[in-house]
């Protein structure tokens, strides 16, 4: 079965395609190298590079390499961003999926993948956050990462479509030392990039309601969640799945203790001072990871020294 991977030139995409890879699928890689980088795809591995809101050359790559099944990464996802340019994500992240669907019910491709976040869940009252609670995203990012949930489960039951959301926390680390997070987003880069520049990280806020002050996020390192991607396409190509799935690893690091590890990681203390808070991020975000215990059979091998310890070897800053 071959799968269409959107977005597999992006840093978490370059993982889930060596999972695929490595578990005896083929794989089409779809992506506009916006802000992937097409050396991190194996030359034998077809790179088409296009936006996802070109439905025609979606139709056409789905045709020419007799895709099976779509796992759709590509999407804009800085929080912050998505606060300055709501217009703009709608269009990029509700657009790409729409785009993307109608490519699939037109050239009859049964499994989809959906890449979708725990922003979705704003601010939840209570924690571990279940899959079935209320969903009240506060960014415009976690609102379209929202629709695409809804688009994907309306047009799968309209069309018999097999699908799962995989509902990413916090993805860090590096399976490969060439394979790092060059986000200008993440914690963990933002941080490791202060170092190597001499100066201070700064930490958005200290007067939240966690123990430290801090905001609290599951932290999941990014070779568990490319597994989590092979096991919900083993799922999907069963046609045993059409729901959202948490993909976490069940407990919570704060800012200040993310630092810590950092600073376990590079033998020194991580420079930081507080600022002010930044525009939709909430307290605390940790997922309930029961469901992809028992749907997926996953669940994830990896800690959060372990993360930090493989994105600081990326960095070149640890050997």
């Amino acid at each position: 079965m071959t799968w269409l991977l959107t977005g597999g030139a992006g840093f978490i995409g370059c993982h889930v395609l060596r999972s695929l890879r490595s578990s005896g699928r083929d794989v089409v890689v779809f992506d506009d190298l916006s802000t992937g980088l097409a050396d991190r795809v194996p030359d034998d591995v077809p790179l088409i590079r296009g936006s996802v809101s070109d439905q025609a050359l979606l139709e056409e790559t789905m045709r020419e390499y007799k895709i099976a099944g779509v796992i759709h990464l590509a999407a804009k996802k800085a929080v912050a961003e998505s606060v300055a340019k709501p217009l703009w994500y709608y269009q990029e992240n509700v657009g790409g999926i729409e785009s993307v669907l109608a490519a699939m019910v037109n050239c009859e491709v049964g499994a989809m993948v959906y890449s979708s976040s725990a922003a979705v869940y704003g601010e939840p009252e209570t924690s571990p956050v279940r899959e079935d609670i209320c969903l009240a995203p506060i960014s415009p990012y976690g609102e379209t990462k929202l629709v695409g949930e809804w688009l994907t489960r309306d047009v799968a039951l309209g069309s018999g479509i097999s699908w799962t959301a995989l509902r990413y926390f916090n993805v860090a680390g590096a399976g490969h030392p060439e394979l790092g997070d060059p986000s200008v987003a993440n914690l963990i880069p933002i941080a490791l990039r202060s170092v190597r520049e001499g100066k201070s990280c700064q930490v958005y806020g200290n007067d939240y309601e966690t123990p430290d002050g801090t905001c609290l996020r599951d932290y999941i390192h990014v070779a568990d969640l490319a597994e989590a991607h092979t096991a919900a396409a083993a799922l999907t190509e069963a046609n045993q799945v059409g729901l959202p799935i948490n993909i976490g690893t069940g407990s919570g690091s704060s800012v200040l203790e993310v630092l810590d590890s950092i600073g376990r990681a590079l033998e020194r203390e991580v420079d930081y001072e507080i600022v002010a808070r930044r525009p939709g991020d909430p307290p605390a975000l940790v997922a309930a990871a029961d469901q992809a215990r028992e749907v997926l059979g996953w669940s994830a091998q990896y800690d959060l020294d372990d993360m930090t310890a493989s994105a600081a070897a990326a960095a070149g800053l640890r050997a």
